[in-house]
């Protein structure tokens, strides 16, 4: 079989070989960006497996970028255990660790473009007024009081956010779309918010900072990438990602794929209420082995490979579907049957006594330490 022939396929894959073909894009290049704000769960194993591999497989590269955009809930405990994580699952980025917070400048140098080019707005409703004005599904959003405010004043309010001006959630930079569009992120969603907390990596340089949506696309962009993976939540978000994009000066422009997400059956995988379980002690910490986190299946015995063959056994699709446990223990079975070392132990042994037996004799039994390998050795 050939390396071609051997390696998994499904609609990325397809998405990919097509835009090699056709001379769109010469290489490929991935990334995965988690949030350092929790643990990496076995949700996460299915992006890694996907992003790394894939990079992997094409000869590519694959970045770890932090997308540390919130200060108030990220750590850098949190930072170390992803690339931990990552790490032990057998994967390797491709340089340096990137943040986010690399691009704090330049991400607001684009908000100062849209805002020169009256694409973008600094809104002082409340953020209830906000979410009131949005509108609903049914019901288009109506226009921010504020929405037509002049280039100059805007750019003298945004530095004034940029300064600590304002007070948090008195103001916030927002993209002028459309109030009206059927797709509710498309309604002048806030590109910029304000937030006195001290950042993991840049201290307190800042007290505003730019939200998913606006950073996302443009760190892509940034970093080249070509293939820009999401799960399916993240559908509607790819005309917010396009529209950035398209409305900036800058070169190039990533394309976002969704895919489905990994659900587990009886597993939550929420890190909100993960975070839940930690802080209340209902757990002994995001390691305890009865959590869906990959740091607490390596605690319960569960191998990297074991996960990997997991990931690559549930494909890609862009159906949302539940897996069940069983497919998942099935993986482990078959790992350790095939690479664990036989042992045994009496945990509570009872004294026998065998009276046709020579007194004062023994006999030593050799036994591998596992059937199909001898290479393991014997005990």
């Amino acid at each position: 079989m050939s390396e071609a022939e051997a390696r998994p396929t499904n609609f990325i894959r397809q998405i990919i070989d097509e835009d090699l073909a056709s001379g769109k894009h010469t290489t490929v290049h991935t990334r995965f960006p988690p949030e350092p704000n929790g643990y990496l769960h076995i949700g996460h194993a299915k992006s890694i497996c996907l992003n790394f591999g894939i990079a992997q497989d094409y000869q590519g590269q694959c970045n770890l970028r932090f997308d540390d955009t919130n200060p108030v809930k990220e750590d850098i405990e949190y930072v170390d255990s992803i690339k931990n994580d990552v790490e032990w699952l057998g994967f390797h980025w491709s340089g340096d660790i990137r943040y986010s917070s690399d691009y704090f400048d330049q991400l607001h140098a684009y908000a100062v473009e849209l805002i020169n080019k009256g694409l973008a707005y600094v809104d002082e409703l409340t953020p209830e007024q906000i979410r009131e004005y949005r509108g609903t599904l049914t019901a288009p959003g109506k226009n921010s009081p504020f929405r037509d405010r002049s280039v100059e004043e805007n750019l003298a309010l945004f530095e004034k956010m940029r300064t600590g001006g304002f007070e948090e959630g008195k103001a916030c930079l927002r993209a002028k779309i459309d109030m009206a569009s059927p797709f509710i992120v498309m309604r002048d969603p806030v590109l910029y918010r304000i937030k006195f907390a001290e950042h993991h990596q840049t201290g307190n340089k800042w007290c505003i900072y730019p939200m998913y949506d606006f950073t996302h696309c443009i760190s892509d962009a940034l970093e080249g990438i070509t293939h820009s993976l999401c799960t399916l939540e993240f559908q509607d978000n790819r005309r917010l990602y396009d529209w950035v994009l398209d409305n900036i000066t800058i070169p190039v422009h990533p394309r976002q794929y969704e895919f489905s997400r990994l659900n587990l059956e009886y597993t939550v995988m929420s890190k909100r209420k993960l975070n839940l379980l930690v802080t209340d002690k209902h757990v002994e910490g995001w390691d305890d082995p009865r959590m869906p986190t990959i740091s607490g299946l390596r605690r319960r015995g569960y191998t990297a490979a074991s996960i990997r063959e997991f990931c690559k056994r549930i494909g890609v699709t862009k159906q949302d579907n539940t897996i069940e446990m069983a497919s998942l223990e099935s993986c482990i079975r078959e790992d350790l049957n095939e690479n664990a070392p036989r042992a045994m132990a009496v945990i509570d042994p009872v004294k026998l006594v065998i009276e046709n037996y020579p007194q004062g004799e023994s006999e030593m039994v050799t036994m591998p330490n596992h059937p199909n390998k001898p290479e393991m050795g014997s005990r």
